[in-house]
């Protein structure tokens, strides 16, 4: 998963082994099918009735999943269920209990034909409390309109306790002018006789497949390239038609042709797709978690759609590169717990150093590493997720036991450090195999291993990952996961930075317009209900020169009144400005309105960055080379 990480800091600102279970609860091995219609739409809700074929069992669990894979929260989809019934073979409504929020016990199961409910979206609930609110991040949600229906298919299809390895057949009855796209395979399309519907069915092998498959249906755009051995399929809905997926091809082409040679056979998808949402902010009802949500083989993203394409294209190539390079891991290298992932009562791996983290570090190095990026911009980059991860997260924190533990307190609140310290993490081990190997070994290369001995179909074991990686690499590689990754000594980034020939320096760096090299320049007013700047605002050029102040209360940004409930919905679009871009910001000093109307100028801020080290030796600088370049 990766949200904006800004929105994930401003959030908080405002807001204080298992085996397979064989089944005998079938007499037969039918797959369970299921109906979606969205034809016939209600209140943006969809019918959905679910066929699991004759059970022998007295008693039968239905449930909703309770957290998504990838997440890292708690999203109960079963708050989005209406009107669960059970339906015997003679057509007569067969009384289930609700046991839980996600749980439906059917009694008398031998008579259970079939069980019909409607769904509620989740896009829609997101206006009631906004991010801070117990809500599915976005790009895990669904969305039921009559243009658009976004399928997290999670929030549809549930489960039977022990038949999650079943097979599953998926009907969808949609207007016939609807495009749709899956990576799920599709075994049958049929068409109604009057030419206006058509029923596609989609094949799951289990109901690990049904949640990992995404779907968009609708007045969607689509376009498809390959990319080596790869086909690349992009499914976009701009409501109001801003941006075009032919536009947005270009974009994710040349990234994702960087990203498969930075990766060269460490690769093993035969299709991905990439499912954008652009979200209309003007909407009250409109998502307002913008990020994307990584599948094994695809990614659900939404961003807003009033971005400038510059922003977007920008936004595309840090959100989805990160997506993609979880073809990595968790795709081929992952443990137990997500192998055998329990929907209901979840156990987490220690390990999302692993699974955020160095999926973010790939999405960055490889930019500078096939040249996407220049060195002083990736160094700025760095920067400032040191300088993030310091100022608004517990850097002494045990990573595995916060991974361990992250839907606990103080744990979850520490979170979105993961795409952060995470990152850091990973780029220390990669400076250490190339420093042991002679330049001739990386992280890359170490998870290319780690794919050969396990990949997508054998899961390793939690507590012996770092013992392992130990064993294949180095004494050193170990002692550091174990101190600062185990452990809970802070990293000393000087020492790793000093092996390849650089340091921090003060100097004149680019910044964003709410952030100085990683620090918020805003922050909660909570007495006065708002967003305020705070003291690093005067280190801030592009505010200072246009007369902002510490303490200046944000009354409306182009038009749009800003306070705690939709600060980081505002301040997640402030942070996407570009140079060129026509602001008014009305802002309240002592009682007094303050307006600031004018075109955004590029912002600079005095700041420690890294830097090159003039008194760097040649092995420090054949080093940073081989890590950097290869």
């Amino acid at each position: 998963m990766k949200r904006y990480l800004i929105l994930m800091i401003l959030s908080g600102l405002v807001m204080s082994c298992k085996t397979k279970n064989i089944s005998n609860d079938l007499a037969s091995q039918n797959p369970i099918t299921a109906q979606l219609d969205l034809v016939n739409l209600e209140n943006d809700k969809v019918q959905v009735t679910i066929d699991p074929g004759r059970f022998v069992s007295d008693t039968v669990v239905y449930r909703l999943p309770r957290v998504v894979q990838g997440t890292y929260a708690v999203s109960d989809f079963g708050r989005y269920i209406e009107g669960l019934k059970g339906m015997d073979y003679d057509g007569n409504e067969l009384a289930g209990t609700k046991q839980d929020t996600n749980t439906w016990v059917f009694s008398n199961a031998q008579n259970l034909n079939k069980i019909t409910y409607w769904v509620n979206d989740t896009f829609d609930q997101e206006i009631e409390g906004g991010i801070g609110a117990e809500v599915p991040f976005s790009p895990s949600g669904t969305n039921i309109e009559p243009k658009q229906v976004m399928l997290n298919l999670h929030g549809f299809v549930g489960y039977f306790d022990s038949l999650k390895n079943n097979a599953y057949e998926i009907g969808i009855t949609s207007p016939d002018t609807f495009n749709y796209t899956s990576p799920l395979q599709e075994i049958n399309t049929s068409q109604s006789e009057d030419g206006k519907t058509k029923t596609s069915v989609f094949y799951a092998n289990r109901y690990f497949e049904v949640t990992d498959n995404p779907m968009m249906y609708g007045e969607t755009e689509v376009e498809e390239f390959m990319v080596g051995g790869i086909k690349i399929v992009l499914s976009v809905f701009s409501p109001n038609g801003v941006h075009t997926a032919k536009e947005i091809k270009e974009t994710v082409h040349k990234m994702m042709l960087a990203q498969k040679e930075y990766l060269g056979d460490l690769d093993s998808t035969p299709r991905y797709d990439v499912l954008l949402y652009l979200s209309d902010t003007d909407k009250e009802d409109s998502p307002k978690g913008f990020g994307a949500l990584e599948h094994h083989t695809s990614t659900v993203v939404v961003l807003p759609e009033n971005m400038q394409p510059e922003a977007l294209a920008e936004s595309m190539i840090d959100v989805v590169a990160h997506e993609f390079f979880h073809i990595v891991t968790p795709l081929s290298v992952h443990s137990e717990d997500v192998h055998y992932f329990d929907y209901n009562e979840p156990t987490f791996s220690k390990h999302l150093w692993l699974y955020e983290g160095v999926t973010e570090y790939f999405a960055q190095h490889f930019q500078v590493y096939e040249g996407l990026i220049d060195e002083p911009e990736y160094f700025s980059r760095t920067t400032q997720k040191i300088n993030g991860s310091r100022s608004n997260y517990d850097d002494s924190m045990s990573f595995t036991q916060m991974s361990e533990n992250i839907l606990e307190s103080p744990y979850k609140e520490n979170y979105a450090n993961v795409y952060l310290k995470g990152a850091l993490i990973g780029m220390c081990v990669d400076i250490l195999m190339r420093e042991n190997s002679n330049g001739q070994r990386s992280l890359r290369s170490l998870l290319a291993e780690l794919s050969t001995k396990y990949g997508k179909n054998r899961p390793f074991a939690d507590d012996n990952l770092v013992a392992e990686i130990t064993a294949m690499t180095y004494p050193a590689v170990g002692e550091f996961l174990t101190t600062h990754v185990k452990g809970t000594t802070p990293i000393d980034y000087d020492a790793f930075f000093e092996k390849v020939g650089l340091h921090f320096g003060e100097a004149k760096v680019e910044t964003n317009y709410i952030q100085n090299a990683g620090n918020l320049i805003v922050g909660a007013d909570r007495e006065k209900g708002g967003i305020k700047f705070n003291d690093l605002v005067t280190n801030n050029s592009f505010w200072t020169e246009n007369g902002a102040q510490p303490n200046d209360l944000f009354k409306s940004i182009n038009g749009t009144e800003v306070n705690l409930a939709n600060a980081n919905q505002v301040f997640g679009e402030v942070f996407s400005w570009k140079p060129g871009k026509e602001i008014e910001v009305v802002l309240l000093r002592e009682g007094e309105e303050v307006l600031i109307n004018t075109t955004t100028t590029p912002s600079y801020t005095k700041a420690k960055t890294l830097l090159e080290n003039p008194e760097a030796t040649k092995p420090q600088k054949e080093l940073r080379n081989a890590w950097l370049k290869g």
